[in-house]
C-alpha cells in the first residue's frame, strides 16, 4: 500500500525538494539512522517535500516524508530524530493502513487556470488509483497510534544515541503552538498528530524509565539547514504571491514571484507563477515560457505538465497539449488532464477515446468532474440511451396509451425512438410491441416527453399494467 503511493501522494503535496540535495542526504541519513535501532527492518526511504507548511507523514512499508516547511521550525538534529522516529514508528506499525481498513478514510477547477497552487493537496483533483495516496497522508491517528508512536520513538532516539528529552520539550513546543491557534501547524502537522498535555506527560515518564541524554545535534543542524533557512524569504514570497493570485491580484503576485527568484533562482515553483499569472491573462505564449523553465529545473513534477497543456490547447497546438497532459498523468493522474484529453479526442472525432478519458476524469469530486460526467453521457447517451433514461406506458380516462419518456440527465435530449410492448399476465414475456414511436419535442434535464400510441385503446385504467415501453434510439442537444 505504501511503496504504491508514495510516489503519488509526494506529487500532490508540492513534489520532492530537489535544490538542496545535500538537506535531504542529511535527513536521510538520520533517517536510517534511526530505522536501524527499529523493532521492525523494512526497506526505509525518506524525502523533503517542497512544501511551507509544517507536517511530516509516513506511509506503511517504511515510506516517510518530511516537508521543508517542519524543517524551519526545528532547532537540532535531536528534534528531527524525534519526528523521524515518531513517523518510524507509524509507518512499521501500519497505523495508516490499520487506519484504513477500519474505515477512518479521508472525509469529504476551472479549466482557465488549470490546477490552483495554493491547494497542494489536490486531493479532490486525483484520479484512479492514486486517490488512495490523499486518503493515506490525510489519516489522523489515534490517541493509541500517538501514544505508541510516541513511546517507541523516544526508544528509537535513546538507542540512535540522541537525548530522548527532545521528543517532550518539542511536544511542549508544539503544545504551546496549539494553543496560539499557529494556522500553518494547524493544517499540517497537529491535523494528523494532535498534541496534547496528556502526551507531554507520558513523554515525560518514557523519559523518566530512559534516562536523559544523548545528543542534540544544534550545530550540525544549523550547518546542514543553513541553505534552507537562508532562501525562507523566498519561498515566504511565493506563498504570499500564490494568495496574491488566487484573489485576482496578478501585478502582486509577479512582483512576489520575481522578488522570490531573485533569491532563489534554482527554484522551478517560482517560474510557475509566473507561468500560472500569465495564464490567467490569456497570454498563452508567455506562460509556456515560463513552464518550460520550471520543466527544466524540475522535469518530474506534474503541474507545470499539467498548466503547459492547457496553454498549449489555448493556442490550437492539439497534439503538444496530448503529449503535455499525458506526461503529466504518468507523473500524477488529475481531473484536469483527462477532462482536457477528452475535449481533445472529442473535437478531432474521436469517440471511444473522448469517453474513456471522460470517464476517468468523472471520478474526481469537483467541477472538473461534474464537467466530466456531463460530457461522458452527452456521447455515450446517444449509443446506450436506455441507460439514461426512464420510461414507462400511461393512460388517460379515454383509455388512450402515451409511451413516456423522462431525462433525468444534465444533458437535453430530442428524437427519442421508443416502442410500447404488451406483456402476458402470467408468463410476463412480451407478446406484442408498436411500430417505433419518435418523440420529436426536445426533452430537458429533468422533464418528460411523451407520444400518443395510435391503435391501442384500454378498456379499463388497469390494463395499462401489461404494458411498457422500450428506449431504442435518441440523440444528444449539444
Amino acid at each position: 500500500m505504501g511503496q504504491k503511493n508514495y510516489t503519488p501522494a509526494r506529487q500532490q503535496q508540492g513534489g520532492d525538494y530537489v535544490i538542496d540535495p545535500e538537506l535531504t542526504a542529511y535527513v536521510q541519513s538520520v533517517g536510517k539512522k534511526l530505522a536501524t535501532v527499529s523493532d521492525r527492518q523494512l526497506p526505509y526511504e525518506f524525502v523533503v517535500l517542497n512544501d511551507s507548511v509544517p507536517n511530516a507523514w509516513a506511509m506503511p512499508g517504511g515510506k516517510i516524508a518530511f516537508n521543508r516547511g517542519l524543517l524551519y521550525e526545528l532547532n537540532s538534529e535531536a528534534e528531527l530524530a524525534a519526528v523521524l522516529s515518531h513517523e518510524i514508528v507509524h509507518a512499521a506499525a501500519r497505523h495508516g493502513a490499520q487506519s484504513m481498513e477500519h474505515g477512518l478514510l479521508l472525509q469529504g477547477a476551472v479549466m482557465a487556470v488549470g490546477i490552483a497552487a495554493q491547494n497542494k493537496n489536490h486531493a479532490n483533483l486525483i484520479v484512479g488509483g492514486a486517490q488512495l495516496s490523499s486518503q493515506l497522508i490525510s489519516i489522523k491517528f489515534g490517541r493509541d497510534d500517538e501514544s505508541e508512536a510516541d513511546k517507541y520513538g523516544m526508544l528509537y532516539m535513546k538507542k540512535a544515541g540522541y537525548d530522548p528529552r527532545a521528543a517532550v520539550t518539542l511536544q511542549e513546543t508544539f503544545v504551546r503552538l496549539s494553543k496560539d491557534h499557529q494556522s500553518n501547524f494547524i493544517e499540517g502537522l497537529f491535523a494528523s498528530h494532535p498534541p496534547s498535555e496528556e502526551r507531554v506527560a507520558a513523554n515525560k515518564v518514557t523519559l523518566a524509565e530512559l534516562g536523559e541524554g544523548g545528543e542534540w545535534g544544534k550545530e550540525i543542524y544549523a550547518k546542514k539547514t543553513g541553505k534552507l533557512k537562508a532562501a525562507q524569504a523566498a519561498y515566504k514570497d511565493y506563498d504570499e504571491g500564490v494568495k496574491a493570485l488566487a484573489k485576482g491580484d496578478a501585478a502582486k503576485a509577479t512582483a512576489l514571484a520575481k522578488q522570490a527568484i531573485t533569491i532563489e533562482p534554482r527554484e522551478a515553483r517560482f517560474q510557475e507563477l509566473l507561468g500560472d499569472v500569465a495564464l490567467s491573462k490569456k497570454q498563452n505564449k508567455e506562460a509556456l515560457g515560463y513552464y518550460a523553465k520550471a520543466i527544466s529545473l524540475q522535469p518530474d513534477y506534474f503541474r507545470p505538465h499539467v498548466q503547459s497543456g492547457i496553454a498549449l490547447d489555448n493556442l490550437g497546438r492539439k497534439a503538444e497539449a496530448e503529449t503535455a497532459l499525458n506526461k503529466s498523468n504518468t507523473l500524477l493522474p488529475t481531473a484536469p488532464s483527462f477532462y482536457l484529453l477528452g475535449q481533445i479526442a472529442e473535437d478531432r472525432g474521436d469517440v471511444n477515446t473522448a469517453l474513456k478519458h471522460y470517464k476517468i476524469a468523472a471520478d474526481s469530486n469537483s467541477d472538473v468532474g461534474k464537467s466530466s460526467t456531463e460530457r461522458y453521457t452527452r456521447l455515450d447517451l446517444p449509443r446506450n440511451p436506455a441507460k439514461y433514461l426512464q420510461s414507462a406506458a400511461q393512460t388517460d380516462r379515454n383509455g388512450t396509451v402515451f409511451a413516456v419518456v423522462h431525462n433525468p440527465t444534465t444533458t437535453t435530449v430530442t428524437r427519442v425512438q421508443v416502442r410500447l410492448v404488451r406483456y402476458d399476465a402470467a408468463s410476463k414475456k412480451p407478446t406484442a410491441q408498436s411500430q417505433p414511436l419518435i418523440i420529436s419535442a426536445d426533452i430537458a434535464p429533468g422533464q418528460r416527453g411523451q407520444v400518443v400510441v395510435s391503435g391501442v385503446r384500454l378498456n379499463t385504467p388497469a390494463e395499462i399494467i401489461l404494458y411498457g415501453v422500450t428506449i431504442e434510439k435518441a440523440e444528444s442537444v449539444k
